[in-house]
């Protein structure tokens, strides 16, 4: 495939580096096999103990040096990774689709988030402003400045495997950290992607090595940079699971962690909703990237007087999907990421009928000519309860419940009563009913949308969930903080020094 030996790819490739040069490792081989057709791209070599310890030592060199460039020089490399990347765009858009799983056209979206993020932070470069206070004490200034706090650890996830990492790397960089990212181990091929693109441009510009890190490899991996007190923040995203080991791990050396776990979103759908558009969020929310984005619409809770007309639009549209090889543009739906995501996505749908619930749209596993690899399901509606526990439970595949509401005050109710916080929708043309979602008793999540779906976020706000999607936030509008370490100053230009709070000390 073209696009493999665009993006330097091989057959066996090194998945330890320190930026432009890749580190020997001994550590665990990694397979990367297609859930397109199942066959094998590429393998990698993941990190030992020595080659991760190689990667930490160069970062904590090169954090003395990029800490030094000007920020608005820092922004200007970053300027020439957008470059890069739109040069790569296609190339790496087939690779995340292929190596994933996700549409092409999901795929090509990807890559260009990651352009976004790099606009983002080249006029972010510029504008990490503080604060200048009044000090109560005569001839005194206060202000407040923000410092890099040193290196960045980013574990990201599969579902997202080049996007997230971006938004949190191009900003740390332009803050004047250094990262190391511990890319999926289901999808290593898109990270050593990635940090050859990057290499590019590092070496046209002389940075230092150690700027950009990457250790491929399994859970043990995402363990060491927990623990590990040279890491002053980790960014991880994944499961809530996975995020509570993170945060306990990295909360008992008391550094810091930016958790972007798991998410349970919903759509209310009012009577005084427009249909088209709420059917049109609702399906690309529901079975966009096969039901594995953490912003997917997993809960419709639609109202009493307009619940059947919406049954049985979607149930129309849902008959209208095309799944397939996601490589093909003609196809709506691509896989899930691997036979264990098939094997959840069963066992929920048993849960579901268990329960007491009503598949409108039955699901099931799909064979036959261009289902060979066996990660390719039917996305389906069930008719539940929102006490049933399948429904308070994230399960990362294409499964939509409907719940039926009577005042805009249940729904609200039903949308904030599980434990994931990330993103929720209304459909409305009711103003008062948007004011209500939004206002401070309305929906509980990071992110509250009025006539738009639950995914799909831009890049100019911050990213993030409540409760047990962690309480994270990355990308846009002030995210930049979380990588900087706030410093409030005094300076005495007087000829006394007076004490705060009138405080006087005679000697």
């Amino acid at each position: 495939m073209d696009f493999l030996k665009t993006l330097g790819l091989i057959q066996d490739n090194k998945g330890v580096s320190t930026g432009t040069k890749w580190v020997a490792s001994k550590g665990e081989k990694i397979d990367s096999y297609s859930p397109v057709d199942g066959k094998l791209i590429g393998s990698v070599v993941g990190a030992d103990k020595n080659a991760y310890e190689t990667v930490l030592k160069k970062a904590e060199e090169a954090f003395l040096e990029w800490r030094l460039v000007p920020a608005p020089r820092r922004g200007e490399i970053v300027r020439q990774i957008g470059e890069a990347l739109r040069e790569k765009k296609e190339a790496l858009g087939k690779l995340v689709s292929y190596e994933m799983g996700k549409s092409l056209q999901e795929g090509y979206g990807e890559v260009q988030e990651m352009i976004d993020i790099c606009d983002f932070a080249v006029g972010l470069s510029r504008q990490l402003h503080g604060f200048t206070m009044h000090s109560e004490r005569p001839g005194h200034r206060m202000y407040e400045q923000w410092h890099p706090i040193g290196i960045v650890g980013i574990i990201s996830a599969f579902n997202f495997p080049v996007a997230v990492w971006s938004w949190n790397t191009m900003l740390a960089w332009v803050c004047g950290d250094v990262c190391v990212w511990k890319p999926s181990e289901k999808t290593p091929l898109c990270g050593i992607a990635c940090q050859n693109i990057i290499a590019e441009v590092f070496a046209k510009n002389n940075v230092p090595e150690g700027v950009s890190g990457l250790i491929t490899g399994g859970r043990e991996v995402g363990e060491w940079m927990s623990n590990d007190t040279r890491i002053p923040l980790v960014s991880a995203t994944g499961s809530t699971r996975m995020g509570k080991a993170v945060g306990a791990a990295v909360g008992a050396r008391l550094g810091r962690s930016l958790l972007e776990l798991g998410g349970n979103n919903a759509i209310i759908i009012s009577k005084d909703a427009d249909l088209n558009i709420a059917i049109r969020g609702a399906l690309f929310g529901a079975v966009g990237t096969a039901g594995q984005r953490c912003t997917t619409t997993r809960r419709l809770i639609i109202h009493e007087d307009v619940y059947d007309t919406v049954k049985e639009k979607l149930v129309t549209a849902y008959k209208q999907l095309s799944i397939g090889n996601p490589l093909n543009e003609k196809n709506h739906v691509g896989p899930l990421i691997d036979k264990d995501a098939v094997k959840l996505y069963l066992s929920s749908l048993d849960a579901c009928k268990k329960e007491g619930g009503k598949f409108i749209v039955e699901g099931g596993v799909l064979d036959g000519n261009g289902y060979e690899s066996g990660c390719y399901v039917k996305p389906c509606i069930a008719e539940a309860e929102p006490g049933y526990k399948i429904v308070q439970h994230e399960t990362f595949a294409p499964i939509l419940y409907l719940l039926k509401y009577r005042t805009i005050e249940e729904a609200i109710t039903i949308q904030n009563e599980v434990p994931q916080g990330l993103s929720s929708a209304i459909m409305t043309l009711n103003l008062r009913e948007a004011e209500k979602f939004l206002s401070h008793g309305g929906s509980d999540c990071g992110i509250a949308n009025v006539n738009i779906g639950t995914s799909g976020a831009e890049i100019g706000g911050a990213f993030g969930g409540e409760k047990e999607t962690g309480g994270g936030r990355e990308s846009g509008s002030d995210a930049w903080k979380a990588y900087m370490r706030r410093q409030t100053n005094t300076i005495n230009y007087s000829v006394d020094l007076p004490l705060a709070q009138g405080i006087k000390f005679d000697i």
